[in-house]
């Protein structure tokens, strides 16, 4: 099965839970936003704290956690945003 590498970038309170704005991640091709959230989620400390489905964007759209990632995409997880 064939892998590959994309860049997740962490906003807000998620850079705060994995402690960095961006990483590398790498994981079996086909794979969707969801593959790369449970990735995260056990790959990095305090990424167990985010929530299973955050909402994301893949190369700054906003996308459902069955869209597809190839390799070299940018997969953002951005937190819900409150105002007031």
């Amino acid at each position: 099965m064939p892998t590959g590498t994309v860049r997740v970038r962490f906003f807000a309170r998620y850079a705060e839970l994995v402690g960095q704005e961006e990483a590398q991640v790498a994981l079996p091709l086909p794979a969707t936003v969801g593959d790369v959230v449970r990735r995260v989620r056990s790959a990095f400390p305090g990424a167990a704290a985010m929530p299973e489905r955050p909402l994301a964007a893949v190369n700054l759209r906003h996308v459902r956690l069955d869209a597809p990632v190839r390799e070299g995409d940018e997969v953002a997880f951005l937190p819900p945003v409150a105002g007031g």
